[in-house]
């Protein structure tokens, strides 16, 4: 089952899929930030969300060292890519069927909440908010269903960019304190 917790910032480039275990992080406080977090046991309960929340497509994907045919190169680099500090203009909706993963997002005072996610969980972000993601170090592994509003797609705006969209600053006004 899911664990939240805030990270301990003691992360680097060679360590970042560690758990990174900081104090805990009460679920409750999710919707203050926007994020949604369900269990979902069955395909039929994971159709319902997608009707209520009006998503019309999906696809799959799997990480992992073999996803890239064994180069670590490659897969260090997409590992590097996902675990940049990035927001998007559409919501981030990541159903986990298989193997285990962080997302990292940030509070209304910009502290890291690291969401430890297994089989089963749901994670909804909302367009705007700060994440990141990594797998996690005993599993390396992750089969994740990707659900959208409109076509698939995976737009990044990384932080480091400086380029704050409308979206982004409406997400911003609307969480903080």
């Amino acid at each position: 089952m899911v664990e939240f917790y805030y990270h301990d910032n003691q992360d680097t480039k060679e360590n970042f899929t560690q758990d990174h275990r900081g104090e805990p992080f009460d679920i409750k406080n999710l919707t203050s930030i926007g994020v949604i977090y369900r269990k979902v046991d069955t395909l039929d309960e994971l159709n319902a969300i997608a009707e209520e929340r009006n998503y019309r497509n999906r696809d799959e994907v799997k990480l992992s060292l073999d996803t890239f045919g064994g180069d670590k190169t490659a897969y260090n680099a997409k590992m590097e890519q996902f675990y940049e500090e990035h927001y998007h203009e559409d919501e981030e909706i990541r159903y986990i069927v298989e193997g285990e993963g962080y997302f990292d997002v940030r509070d209304q005072n910009e502290k890291w909440v690291r969401a430890k996610l297994f089989p089963k969980d749901l994670l909804i972000l909302p367009a705007g908010i700060y994440h990141r993601f990594t797998l996690t170090e005993g599993a390396k592994y992750v089969h994740a269903m990707r659900l959208f509003k409109d076509e698939p797609k995976w737009e990044a705006i990384n932080r480091s960019s400086g380029y704050e969209s409308d979206i982004r600053t409406s997400y911003a006004q609307s969480v903080s304190s």
